[in-house]
């Protein structure tokens, strides 16, 4: 349920509402608007009684939220959510471009993926110091190495980090360098991990499982919203179907159906959808063209020696011809 506050409500009255939804065993969490404040009524298992909320001073109404996820329900929320990661804006109109390679892979390899982005006006780059492999075999990134080549970077070309946390153990450690920490598709239901994103202050990016349906997803974040980090940013990577042509299948609908259902930002990675580099640009604009927040998109300096990903990675002159596509 959420409680509307009216637009005279002092916060006194908001106190007064939230200690009473205390008081019945429940959890307040307030929720404040352009206008007004809400509090969102969390924890109960059942239909909550209106009728005492309604009397109290500084209610406007009461209004019950028809969507197992809460917080992220636009029901809640109704205005857009802005994340602001190291001074850039994503969601409420923003377009975004987080871009970079897989993984962090040298000194020379990283200092030039940055040095490429900032020279392109890229804000946010992307790159993996722990990588989550399919087989234990593969390239599983630098560890504490690759995030202190990260820090150097930041230093060096003032770009903000976006990078994964795999697990409790490398979460703290992600945590001091990352500007913002990705739980991977692989993870999107990992619950344990989902509660230590709610914990951390830092703004969280997470990606729609390998097989995920929406709901699915948009529970995923009702975790760490619930932790109560509201620093949330979706993603939409591909699904998995019955055709290989593609590494995944885009599903460029979820787009349009995740902006009515919820106020949270949605970018799409077409890197891992298409799983091809001569994709990625066609599916990015695709992302562009059904309202998508912006994009992470994979970019290597030298794709064909990259240890990961290689085969999806654009290259800077393919870059740059997405980069003035997008303009366009």
């Amino acid at each position: 349920m959420l409680i509307v506050m009216s637009h005279t409500a002092t916060a006194a009255d908001v106190e007064r509402v939230m200690s009473a939804v205390r008081a019945r065993g429940y959890d307040p969490k307030p929720v404040p608007g352009a206008e007004r404040t809400a509090v969102c009524v969390l924890g109960n298992k059942g239909p909550v009684e209106t009728a005492f909320f309604e009397d109290l001073p500084g209610v406007s109404q009461c209004i019950r939220v028809t969507r197992p996820y809460k917080l992220v329900s636009r029901e809640t929320h109704p205005e857009d959510t802005r994340v602001d990661v190291k001074g850039s804006v994503v969601g409420g109109g923003n377009w975004t471009v987080i871009a970079g390679p897989c993984g962090v892979e040298s000194r020379d390899q990283i200092f030039r993926s940055a040095e490429g982005l900032a020279q392109r006006g890229i804000r946010l780059m992307r790159a993996g110091a722990f990588k989550p492999r399919t087989s234990p075999y593969s390239f599983q990134g630098m560890g504490e190495e690759g995030l202190a080549l990260l820090a150097e970077v930041r230093t060096q070309f003032g770009v903000g980090l976006v990078t994964e946390a795999i697990d409790h153990e490398n979460f703290d450690l992600v945590e001091q360098v990352a500007d913002m920490i990705q739980i991977g598709a692989r993870n999107m239901q990992n619950f344990s991990l989902l509660r230590r994103a709610g914990r951390s202050r830092k703004p969280i990016l997470l990606k729609r499982g390998l097989a995920a349906t929406l709901d699915e997803l948009l529970m995923a974040a009702e975790y760490i919203l619930a932790g109560g980090n509201d620093h949330l940013i979706l993603c939409e990577r591909g699904v998995r179907t019955f055709d290989d042509y593609t590494r995944n299948t885009l599903d460029l609908s979820a787009i349009p159906a995740v902006k009515k259902l919820s106020h949270l930002p949605i970018l799409v990675d077409p890197s891992h959808a298409a799983g091809k580099s001569e994709y990625v640009i066609p599916l990015a604009m695709g992302a562009q063209a059904v309202g998508a927040d912006g994009l992470l998109v994979e970019v290597h300096p030298d794709p064909e020696r990259a240890l990961s990903d290689g085969r999806q990675s654009l290259d800077f002159k393919q870059f740059d011809e997405l980069l003035a596509r997008l303009k366009r």
